[in-house]
């Protein structure tokens, strides 16, 4: 499995996230084990996400699931048979556009920080899957991010499926 992680994923497994029910919890911690022990995590190579995670985890310390996996990201950012580095090119004046972000009208109200993941996602090849917890954002604009070829798995389809609904 070759994954694009959002930092919400990792925060949950840690159980910092009082949207997650403890089955989200479990389903994120077994996912991040997975792509750890048999996946590659595909990240910019810029840091834009490596430095998300670090402020939001910890790396150092008694780790919970999430901060393990970011000690794993560090570890293994350099390691291409765990991880893969793309480049994408920031945009506007705050550089959270990307050019590798679709331009498509429905996505004009995406979640600005969340545009890295995308366009990390689009900017490989072959597309990985971009792994989705407890963010409505992501669950609001599954379709339109499907038709530009953004595969998402969402971890937790009944929290995300009830917090898109409020």
């Amino acid at each position: 499995m070759m994954a694009v992680v959002d930092t919400n994923v990792p925060v949950v497994a840690n159980g910092n996230s009082e949207q997650a029910s403890s089955d989200c919890v479990v389903s994120c911690a077994k996912k991040l084990q997975l792509v750890m022990d048999t996946g590659q995590i595909v990240l910019d190579d810029q840091w834009l996400i490596i430095e998300e995670y670090q402020n939001n985890l910890r790396s150092i310390g008694q780790p919970g699931p999430g901060d393990a996996f970011l000690k794993w990201v560090l570890t293994n950012r350099s390691n291409r048979i765990k991880c893969v580095l793309v480049s994408i090119h920031p945009t506007g004046p705050d550089g959270s556009g990307f050019e590798e972000f679709p331009l498509n009208p429905a996505l004009q109200y995406f979640d600005a920080q969340d545009r890295k993941f995308v366009a990390v996602a689009r900017a490989c090849s072959p597309s990985p899957v971009v792994l989705e917890a407890v963010d409505p954002g992501w669950w609001i604009h599954r379709r339109a991010l499907k038709q530009c070829g953004v595969r998402v798995e969402f971890l937790c389809p009944i929290d995300i499926k009830r917090l898109a609904a409020k």
